[in-house]
């Protein structure tokens, strides 16, 4: 099968749309601070601490998987300056 390529803009769009309509009520305020990484062709998605251990254990479910990353609950996922933004509900 054919495989679409996605712009990253896509991508991203995609992602978020998948995490606000489906994924997002699930895992806050329980996870809030860590790591979502998701497959936005599936919308399997794999939750941790770290975001490089939640993308190995769901590319070994998806491993062709596109992957859209984000860190639950804040509008960045790293922050050079030290203060994280919460995201708005």
């Amino acid at each position: 099968m054919p495989r679409i390529l996605y712009t990253n803009e896509e991508i991203a769009q995609r992602g978020n749309e998948l995490y606000r309509q489906t994924i997002r009520d699930q895992v806050l305020p329980h996870h809030k601070g860590k790591f979502l990484v998701l497959d936005i062709e599936s919308g399997d998605y794999e939750v941790d601490e770290d975001d490089l251990s939640a993308e190995e254990v769901l590319r070994l479910r998806r491993p062709t998987g596109i992957f859209f990353g984000l860190r639950i609950g804040y509008t960045s996922a790293y922050t050079l300056s030290g203060r994280m933004i919460e995201e708005v509900a």
